[in-house]
């Protein structure tokens, strides 16, 4: 049965070193769980950020032997939390490819969720080319899974600028949405907001953004400001610059109230 939860989000800056990201996010874990955070959503790359997206290649992980699965596992097990984690490079058959792996995972240690990075970020930004598509190979299939706090719908970063995915998690029961994320500084400035609150309006979902920040190694700079959006648009919680969680209350009632009083999903034509 679905009921209230406290959910966190986490902030984080990582860089090339998987054992001091993990140590980075283990405290901020921590600091969420010692606030009530029943469920935790890390940003996208939290293991690992290169100097340039290409290195994931020689830093991708095997799913049977993953540091970083290894420890969202432990950490779950121990604390008895949910836990999105993020995005993690795993390793594919394709020679030097990797997928964009974000894994649910549940308090009890089981991974509940799997969902592949489906919208790859190839894009010229000036100074900032990013072809995300060189490396990783697409996910194929929009992934829900239960939990207790709602049926949880999976999307990773570049995900946030097609509506269409989030409808087609809508249409397979999500009532809340994990957004794992490493928005540039140059687009999040202008987008990152209006995107992440028309999400959840246009669903009337929540949504949990947990981003990326600050200036990383290689000079990429991410643009940070994770929050937490209720249904009806109105950011309940935020992170300012820096490491940090923001925390706020899931209600799945306040979902069903605000898809009743305006049913424009009961509405849809095409």
């Amino acid at each position: 049965m679905m009921g209230k939860g406290l959910a966190a989000v986490v902030q984080m800056c990582s860089g090339p070193d998987r054992s001091e990201n993990l140590r980075v996010a283990e405290r901020l874990m921590e600091e969420a769980v010692a606030r009530g955070a029943e469920l935790i959503v890390l940003p996208e790359n939290f293991s690992f950020l290169g100097r340039d997206d290409s290195e994931k290649r020689n830093h991708r992980e095997e799913m049977d032997a993953s540091p970083s699965l290894d420890f969202l596992l432990e950490f779950a097990i121990r604390r008895k939390v949910w836990i999105v984690g993020g995005s993690i490079p795993l390793a594919v058959p394709d020679a030097g490819m990797v997928t964009s792996t974000c894994f649910l995972v549940s308090n009890t240690g089981t991974v509940a969720g799997r969902y592949d990075k489906i919208h790859l970020f190839d894009a010229n930004l000036g100074a900032e080319p990013y072809r995300e598509s060189a490396f990783i190979k697409p996910g194929r299939q929009a992934v829900t899974a239960d939990t207790p706090f709602g049926r949880l719908g999976f999307s990773i970063c570049y995900d946030l600028r097609f509506p269409e995915h989030f409808r087609r998690l809508v249409d397979q029961g999500a009532t809340l949405f994990a957004l794992p994320s490493a928005f540039t500084q140059q687009t999040g400035k202008d987008h990152w907001e209006i995107l992440v609150r028309a999400r959840a309006v246009e669903n009337f979902s929540y949504m949990l953004a947990a981003g990326q920040w600050g200036w990383h190694a290689g000079g990429r700079r991410t643009y940070g400001h994770s929050m937490i959006v209720e249904p009806w648009g109105t950011v309940v919680a935020r992170c300012p610059d820096g490491n940090g969680i923001a925390l706020a209350e899931i209600d799945p009632a306040r979902v069903t109230t605000s898809r009743t009083q305006i049913p424009c999903l009961q509405h849809r034509v095409i």
